[in-house]
């Protein structure tokens, strides 16, 4: 039986045995491989390729690509997420709050002792992630059932996200988070050899990957994308759809924010007030259009860390950083750019 969205997405050209779509964005790919290229040449006795280096870029990157999978399957549906980084934000310090206050008293804490940690844990994670996956359930839910622009919806729930947190912390950051989840989580390893926030990033790579790609819920997504009255027509429930998009996208922004706190033992309130758009220019420039219907999760993955190379490159040289977002501005025009110029050879043929 065909599936509805078959129908309600576009099919390629007749003849064509591969659409540029189809590789993974790879101009991204080779702006990724020339940037490694150059730095590599250029640092100091080539400190670009070093393991420790390595191994810091995929750290410090796991973060924002984990926020920024949850953007691409919103921007793939034509909507916008701006709540991403402020989501990430109060997930975690709901999560830290609730650890404090169930691992020890308070003169516990501030020794550093936390004798009920095993409970404390566990439970600070399940609520953070569920005040996250809130969140997106709440911008779906305004998004599909209300028919608002997902711009404005998600610009408000900004605004209540960053204003909850502060108002729980009182602008603060949460201190005196049990030890154990920064020991075994933020600075543990599997098998010794790959970070716990690194392998928590692969595996939720690999699930919107093949999620996106090979299953009926990623053909719904491009469909709606593509076009959202011939998807409904076509008969995906768009409404139930969406809602679940948003929702995804809140789960990850909080997954996010937990790997934040385990990561730096403590949930901060003023570092992550441009992650939203770190993440939206990480969807953008691994080849997602804006205006919905293609990308990739490859193609993220690459974004991802293409601004984290430069702004690491930059470090390593002593460059001031500001012109890695220079350099980062220039790229997302010129994938803008990419972009409409694709749209208007498809809308030519």
């Amino acid at each position: 039986m065909l599936d509805p969205a078959a129908a309600a997405t576009p099919a390629a050209a007749p003849g064509r045995v591969w659409r540029i779509e189809d590789l993974g964005s790879l101009w991204t790919l080779l702006i990724l491989f020339a940037i490694v290229a150059v730095f590599s040449v250029i640092t100091p006795r080539h400190s670009f390729l070093s393991t420790t280096n390595f191994r810091d870029t995929l750290l410090n990157t796991s973060e924002i690509l984990v926020v920024a999978l949850g953007e691409t399957f919103v921007i793939v549906t034509a909507g916008i997420d701006l709540s991403v980084g402020a989501v990430l934000t109060f997930s975690s310090v709901a999560a830290a709050l609730v650890m404090v206050q169930l691992s020890g008293t308070t003169a516990q804490e501030a020794a550093f002792e936390f004798p009920h940690e095993a409970l404390g844990i566990p439970v600070g994670i399940a609520v953070g992630l569920a005040a996250g996956t809130a969140f997106g359930w709440v911008n779906g839910i305004l998004t599909a059932r209300l028919r608002m622009p997902s711009f404005i919806v998600t610009l408000g729930t900004t605004g209540i996200a960053a204003g909850g947190a502060d108002l729980l912390t009182g602008g603060t950051n949460v201190p005196n988070v049990p030890t154990d989840l920064q020991t075994w989580v933020g600075a543990g390893n599997v098998l010794r050899v790959v970070p716990v926030p690194v392998f928590i990033t692969l595996i939720a790579v690999v699930v919107c990957h093949l999620v996106l790609s090979a299953t009926r819920f990623g053909r719904h997504t491009y469909a709606i994308g593509s076009n959202i009255e011939a998807a409904r027509l076509a008969g995906v429930r768009v409404d139930r759809h969406l809602i679940r998009v948003y929702t995804i996208a809140g789960f990850l922004s909080a997954t996010a924010g937990i790997i934040d706190l385990a990561r730096f033992d403590t949930a901060t309130i003023a570092g992550h007030a441009t992650d939203n758009l770190t993440a939206i220019a990480a969807v953008v420039i691994g080849g997602t259009s804006l205006f919905g219907g293609a990308g990739t999760i490859i193609g993220t993955v690459i974004g991802t860390f293409i601004p984290a190379a430069l702004a690491n490159g930059f470090v390593i040289m002593g460059v001031q950083p500001f012109w890695s977002l220079v350099a980062l501005g220039a790229i997302i025009i010129l994938a803008v750019f990419i972009d409409q110029y694709r749209r208007a050879q498809r809308n030519w043929r």
